[in-house]
């Protein structure tokens, strides 16, 4: 039996990357997704490959950083389809990089906002209506960076990932008691978009493929099935963990 069957889930980045992968898995595991991001084209693309496959997707494109769009998204999952079950708050921004004294203030409040802020805005208005279920999953996207190893030169994406393991916590606490599990994972490097922009030369990918235990980088399908994971009753024990999904980098020293 497929481990999402009667699911609705909401998934935010879902243009490209881990968001995407999920977005096909979850459909392929019986749910039907809110697929969003900023990017409408691929969006679009997005929703034909799942119906091509026989799932079910519907796209809603917008700003991560403005509430209207979370409250747009919680009542897209019940309009379309009745109900909400999983939200996997996934959109991200590399941020400014760089000396961190040389970051500007509006640069260091973007990276919060839509890595941090945004996270915040989808759970407030997710959670009510998963509450009419009963329960449901929330998995946010946070990182190693900042949690296990310190990089030079982030320290905007290294502060507003690491705020998302306390938000984490905070509702995993809050509304454990009525049937919320909320998760985190933190994946190593994996071969997205954002990876190929933040180490675009050979050397940089060489570097970083040898800080893992595994000594190759992560696929947006391997973390996929990670989140889904924490999406399914497989993890339904399990709730305000930080979970590492990072092929040993956080404990490789060779």
């Amino acid at each position: 039996m497929s481990r999402l069957a009667g699911k609705v889930a909401i998934v935010t980045g879902a243009s490209s990357g881990i968001g995407r992968a999920t977005a096909k898995l979850f459909a392929k595991e019986g749910a039907k997704v809110i697929v969003a991001a900023r990017r409408e084209a691929e969006l679009a693309s997005l929703v034909k490959e799942i119906a091509a496959e026989g799932g079910e997707a519907v796209a809603l494109a917008g700003d991560v950083q403005s509430e209207d769009f979370a409250k747009s998204l919680a009542a897209a999952a019940a309009k379309h389809f009745g109900r909400l079950d999983i939200a996997f708050n996934n959109a991200g921004i590399i941020g400014p990089s760089g000396p961190t004294i040389g970051i500007a203030e509006k640069d260091w409040t973007a990276a919060i906002a839509v890595n941090l802020t945004s996270a915040f805005l989808g759970a407030k208005h997710q959670i009510p209506e998963m509450l009419k279920q009963g329960g449901g999953s929330i998995i946010f996207t946070s990182t190693f960076v900042g949690h296990t190893v310190g990089f030079p030169g982030v320290a905007a994406y290294a502060a507003s990932k690491s705020g998302l393991i306390g938000l984490t916590q905070a509702l995993a606490a809050e509304y454990g008691p009525q049937g919320i599990r909320v998760n985190a994972i933190l994946p190593g490097a994996v071969d997205t978009p954002m990876y190929r922009t933040m180490n675009h030369t050979a050397e940089a990918q060489t570097f970083l493929t040898n800080l893992h235990a595994l000594k190759r980088v992560g696929s947006p399908e391997e973390l996929a099935r990670s989140v889904l994971y924490f999406a399914s009753d497989d993890s339904a024990f399990v709730t305000g963990t930080a979970s590492l999904v990072d092929g040993g980098l956080s404990i490789t020293r060779t």
